[in-house]
């Protein structure tokens, strides 16, 4: 079970009224997106399952509501916790609750027994649940939730292999400087790639639209301007 943090982006300094007379913006005054951080940027925003605070969380939104304190982090593990059992009731399928709090994120988890039916291929039936969870802690207090959802430990199994996944295909881009293109994946399993190419000292960034986006591992900053300054200097 882990957590994710977010940075809330507001609080800046108000932007200024840089228009020309013509209601214009200066081309010198437009600054050019990162495409490669906007990619990374959106996967950090959608994915509620991984381990530690990265750049930006799922409350990197305008709009985004102050965080949540303990008591109220407790409130939607326990909202969530009734929830999951009345569901395992109605099933009639046998697990326990277990109710946490890590970082900032609420967590319930069912143990107990395997539960298969519940996580679904590639975790989508989990997927499934977690968003109504959310949507019955949100009816009955308000706010938007972010608590996390497990069954018998598949989020900690999946994270593991997808980190295996992301390492090996970062040393096979290392290996041949050639990008990879992964099999589509939900946001948590972006994240994790993405989390293991950078620690293996690579890139990453995501394409496509759901639900078939994907992660391309990429060559090594260096490895990509090197390849662009020799095509240069063989043109002409």
């Amino acid at each position: 079970m882990v957590a994710v943090t977010g940075d809330d982006n507001q609080g800046g300094p108000a932007p200024t009224d840089s228009t020309g007379a013509n209601g214009t913006v200066p081309a010198g005054d437009q600054a050019a997106p990162d495409p490669l951080s906007a990619e990374r940027d959106e996967d950090l925003a959608e994915s509620d399952e991984l381990t530690g605070a990265g750049p930006a969380g799922d409350d990197d939104q305008e709009g985004a509501e102050p965080a949540a304190t303990a008591a109220d982090l407790e409130q939607e593990s326990e909202i969530a916790a009734d929830y999951i059992e009345g569901l395992l009731d109605v099933a009639d399928l046998d697990g326990d609750i277990d109710m946490d709090v890590e970082g900032d994120r609420p967590v319930v988890s069912v143990v107990g027994a395997t539960l298969t039916e519940l996580v679904g291929p590639r975790g989508e039936v989990l997927e499934a649940l977690q968003e109504l969870t959310r949507l019955a802690v949100h009816r009955q207090t308000g706010a938007r939730s972010r608590i996390m959802l497990d069954v018998g430990g598949y989020r900690a199994r999946r994270r593991a292999e997808l980190a295996e996944l992301g390492r090996k295909a970062a040393e096979e881009v290392g290996r041949t400087g050639v990008p990879q293109r992964l099999d589509a994946m939900t946001p948590f399993e972006r994240k994790v790639v993405h989390d293991a190419v950078a620690a293996a000292g690579l890139r990453s960034e995501s394409e496509g639209e759901e639900p078939s986006r994907r992660v391309v591992v990429l060559p090594a900053e260096d490895a990509v301007e090197a390849g662009v300054m020799e095509s240069a200097g063989g043109q002409g």
